[in-house]
């Protein structure tokens, strides 16, 4: 049980500081153009800091746990991390796209390309702190 503590705060350090970076890069040059009228002139927290205290669950119930069971681990994690992340971004940004006046279709793309490889990377790295930190 331990394994899996370890790897839920390792995959919640990869989400946050992953995102952290990407927004503070990206986020400025890509989101705040395209989607500027849609944003707050400041996050919620609150609501970030749930996001990724809920995401950081799914990404060890869906992808660490089973590439674990199956004993192959983080290469597993990553592939089950990368299709979680796909599947979870494309919800969020298709439904925009579907829903809201104003949502960009490049940012849609990008979004999703960049859930997945977060995610696959949370994964990963939550696979290899389990092994590390609880067998």
């Amino acid at each position: 049980m331990l394994s899996y503590l370890w790897a839920y705060l390792a995959s919640l350090v990869v989400l946050a500081a992953g995102d952290f970076v990407w927004l503070g890069t990206v986020g400025t040059g890509v989101y705040r153009p395209r989607l500027g009228a849609l944003l707050l002139e400041r996050p919620v927290f609150g609501a970030a800091a749930a996001f990724y205290l809920v995401y950081a669950v799914g990404v060890v119930v869906f992808a660490v746990a089973p590439a674990l069971r199956a004993g192959t681990a983080w290469p597993r994690g990553l592939w089950l991390g990368a299709l979680f992340g796909f599947f979870a971004y494309a919800t969020y940004d298709l439904t925009n796209l579907a829903t809201l006046r104003g949502w960009s279709g490049f940012v849609t793309v990008l979004d999703i390309a960049w859930g997945t490889v977060l995610t696959g990377g949370a994964a990963a790295a939550g696979c290899l702190a389990a092994q590390r930190g609880g067998g």
